[in-house]
């Protein structure tokens, strides 16, 4: 889903605050218009159908209580009523989404140590082993000095002086058919 090579996501710690607070709130304090914002969150965590189908139903709902709120009159207890469902519709959301959340964190396990990943065309690198307790490490460069080189010029001389012998060699023989 995120590539190869790259690591999802993770939450850290500040914004799983800020969703624990933004959540609940959106679904109060925009008068339950709002409320179905944390029950799709848990629906798309969790995935049951059950989930969803609280979700969906939130949203009529809130859509519905607010048109009776706003076409009746004020001294209509049928106004009142539809106000304190949508307004129990957003706390209750907000409660059911703060209860599944910590529940979610709290049964999630701790996340294991993962070694970098690599991109395309790099070998991964490989674990360090376990550093012996007695054992001195090696030193980082080899005891042994390199071995000299031959110069370079003395072996084009050799091939150069090779090539001349054969282009003589082929000549001798064009001339002599």
């Amino acid at each position: 889903m995120y590539g190869h090579g790259a690591p999802p996501p993770t939450r850290t710690s500040g914004m799983v605050i800020t969703l624990r607070v933004l959540l609940p709130l959106a679904g109060f304090l925009s008068c339950g218009l709002l409320a179905c914002i944390p029950l799709f969150r848990i629906a798309m965590l969790r995935g049951r159908g059950t989930d969803w189908l609280l979700a969906w139903i939130s949203v009529p709902v809130s859509i519905i209580c607010l048109v009776v709120v706003g076409s009746v009159p004020e001294s209509d207890h049928r106004g009142d009523l539809a106000l304190v469902v949508v307004l129990i519709l957003g706390a209750f959301s907000g409660a059911h989404f703060l209860v599944f959340d910590i529940r979610h964190h709290r049964a999630l396990p701790p996340a294991p140590y993962a070694p970098p990943r690599t991109g395309y065309g790099y070998p991964a690198p490989a674990p360090y082993p376990a550093a012996p307790q007695a054992q001195t490490p090696p030193p980082p460069y080899p005891l042994t000095p390199p071995q000299p080189q031959r110069p370079a010029p003395a072996r084009i001389d050799q091939v150069r002086a090779e090539l001349d012998e054969l282009s003589d060699y082929l000549r001798r023989h064009e001339d002599g058919r």
